[in-house]
């Protein structure tokens, strides 16, 4: 059997899983994978020859969607505004349907990806660098003057945290839109630099 073959394999039996966990709310191994779908356990061995194989497949197809939207807004012409708002709101957008559509199940991937989270660093490390992207063509325009690449990535990451943190999506759900999220993306636009504009002061607080 080819390395295709298996790679085949592993992402049926990941969405496998996934449709379990959905249906018993709660996570699943290779031992009950094998006893559900109801066929030898060296065949799940096989495509997981670990147990920590089949986490990382199943954090692979989770996040597939959000992968696929990020590659397809970066492989867009729009200008850096409108492509950054579309980076974060699209996976916003499609976290939130997630979450609507089975609250139970949504928790469930929160509580896994707490406890593994290892898995997900990679993904995250790849939309980090997306992001230094659009931040470098947004500065070519003018944007973000003054501003250290990273340190623009931690403040933009800061700004919008609750539109791409799972747990804060599930947790204040009904006070975030996408029209709240584009007012942020234009106000990072059209505000952040590095001139200090007196927000820190120079001295303490007192009395008016």
């Amino acid at each position: 059997m080819s390395e295709d073959d298996i790679d085949t394999i592993r992402k049926r039996f990941a969405r496998e899983a996934m449709a379990l966990m959905e249906r018993k709310g709660e996570e699943v191994n290779r031992a009950k994978l094998a006893a559900e779908l109801g066929i030898a356990r060296a065949r799940i061995d096989l495509a997981f020859p670990e147990e920590t194989d089949l986490l990382e497949a199943v954090t692979a197809e989770w996040f597939a969607p959000k992968l696929a939207v990020m590659d397809e807004v970066m492989a867009t012409e729009l200008p850096p505004r409108r492509k950054m708002y579309e980076f974060f709101v699209r996976r916003y957008a499609l976290m939130r349907d997630n979450f609507k559509s089975d609250p139970a199940t949504f928790n469930l991937y929160i509580e896994m990806g707490e406890r593994y989270f290892e898995y997900a660093q990679s993904y995250i490390d790849l939309a980090d660098h997306y992001l230094c992207e659009l931040i470098a063509q947004a500065q070519a325009e003018g944007h973000f003057e003054g501003l250290e690449i990273n340190t623009a990535l931690s403040l933009i990451n800061q700004s919008v945290l609750c539109y791409i943190q799972p747990y804060l999506i599930a947790m204040i759900d009904t006070r975030l839109s996408e029209e709240k999220l584009a007012h942020i993306v234009d106000a990072l636009f059209d505000g952040m630099s590095a001139a200090d504009r007196g927000a820190r002061g120079k001295r303490g607080l007192r009395a008016a």
